[in-house]
């Protein structure tokens, strides 16, 4: 499905401390609205790139991994002068991967979300965009951010955020958004919008009580108070936290790390299992059965259950291939 990703113009968005990275590839909105005519698989023929042109500057990019990390996609995102702040192009290209991405058919397995930017993984709104703002403007925005979450948290495949450094506002709002998340010792995290005269209004004031409950979510909205990565750690808003690194990316190398223990199982089950977590904690528990049965219900003629079982009797690794 994912030729966007081998098909890209130019290379824009890259860590140049990072030799992996070297292959990160361009994303355009074009390429985005064109995805459902052009989204032809990984291999195939070669991209003719000279022919497209530059639209602009690329704030959110796409890397797919290669070897034994394929089904790994990494979501970059390198607004440098603005520290990943929520504006405009930011979110219009987030939304147009989101889209491509939520259409997926399981070439990508897990999604990691990292930041580029050192010592930042989202700082949050774009304080000078929303200044220029009216309350219409504004409230479109946010119901706009607000969409954008639930994109990223509707997603078919794992999403894990890797939280390098700070993480405030909206920035949080997209790391709850994800499945899994990551961080640095050294990362600072929180809601902080009660101390702009605001709330949390893309998703934090729902998704922080059903992850760290109410009563924890609801002093941390409230005070607007950072936490670190060992107290975020304890709350359980981070599923895994590790010391910094020289090159300011332990929470990344550590999301990898979690990225590559999910690659080896059957996608479809995991998708499934995904599925039946995030529908069945919104209903009660009866409903919540009925939901799981209908998720197994889809696993049980798959090639991959029959490769497990038989994996099992033979007692070797199984090979799933997603079907």
């Amino acid at each position: 499905m994912f030729s966007l990703l081998r098909c890209l113009p130019t290379t824009r968005c890259v860590l140049s401390s990072r030799g992996r990275l070297a292959g990160s590839r361009r994303f355009d909105d074009r390429a985005a609205r064109e995805g459902a005519r052009v989204l032809a698989g990984f291999g195939g023929s070669h991209c003719r790139t000279q022919h497209t042109e530059p639209t602009g500057a690329v704030e959110v990019d796409l890397r797919k991994l290669r070897g034994e990390d394929d089904g790994i996609v990494e979501v970059l995102m390198c607004r440098h002068k603005a520290r990943n702040a929520l504006g405009h192009v930011f979110v219009s290209q987030m939304r147009a991967l989101m889209s491509t991405l939520s259409n997926d058919d399981s070439a990508v397995r897990v999604l990691i979300f990292r930041s580029l930017v050192p010592g930042v993984f989202c700082a949050g709104a774009d304080l000078k965009e929303r200044a220029l703002m009216d309350d219409r403007e504004s409230d479109l925005f946010v119901h706009g951010l607000r969409s954008l979450m639930t994109q990223i948290a509707s997603l078919p495949m794992p999403t894990i955020a890797a939280i390098d450094g700070v993480a405030l506002g909206g920035g949080l709002e997209l790391a709850l958004a994800c499945d899994l998340r990551t961080a640095a010792y050294s990362a600072q995290m929180g809601l902080i919008e009660t101390t702009r005269g605001l709330l949390p209004g893309a998703g934090g004031s729902q998704r922080l009580p059903r992850t760290v409950g109410i009563t924890l979510a609801r002093e941390l909205i409230f005070t607007g108070r950072r936490v670190e990565g060992r107290e975020a750690l304890e709350m359980g808003l981070v599923n895994r936290v590790v010391e910094q690194n020289e090159t300011g990316d332990a929470a990344y190398s550590e999301a990898l790390t979690l990225a590559r223990e999910i690659l080896p199982q059957a996608p479809i089950a995991v998708r499934m299992a995904k599925e039946a977590m995030n529908r069945g904690t919104e209903v009660d528990i009866n409903s919540a059965m009925a939901i799981e049965r209908m998720c197994y219900a889809q696993v049980i003629p798959t090639r991959d259950r029959r490769e497990g079982m038989a994996a099992f009797i033979e007692k070797r690794p199984p090979r799933y291939i997603g079907k």
